[in-house]
């Protein structure tokens, strides 16, 4: 499975229905794990992003529909990052030339 963190920003619609922030995050969990894509962490955080989330996806494009699904909603922005653990790194700087 390949990581990602996605950052997100409550929208004006999100902000707005803030009181419902926890049960839309299960039902996010609930609609990812439905396209195969596994929410492993949700923070609510403070400074820039609203919300930062660790998720596992089978391939990129799956990890897009996920993405898209969810902006749809209305209720956040996101941007989302590939992220690599330490073995996957080591793999790519060994194929620097």
């Amino acid at each position: 499975m390949t990581r990602y963190i996605v950052l997100a920003c409550f929208s004006d619609q999100g902000i707005r229905n803030v009181k419902d922030t926890t049960k839309r995050a299960e039902a996010v969990r609930e609609m990812g794990a439905r396209m195969g894509v596994q929410m492993k962490d949700i923070y609510w955080t403070l400074g820039k992003y609203d919300i930062v989330l660790t998720v596992e996806a089978p391939d990129d494009a799956t990890m897009t529909s996920f993405g898209l699904t969810i902006g749809a909603a209305g209720n956040v922005r996101t941007e989302t990052l590939r992220a690599f653990n330490i073995d996957e790194m080591k793999d790519i700087i060994s194929k620097m030339s």
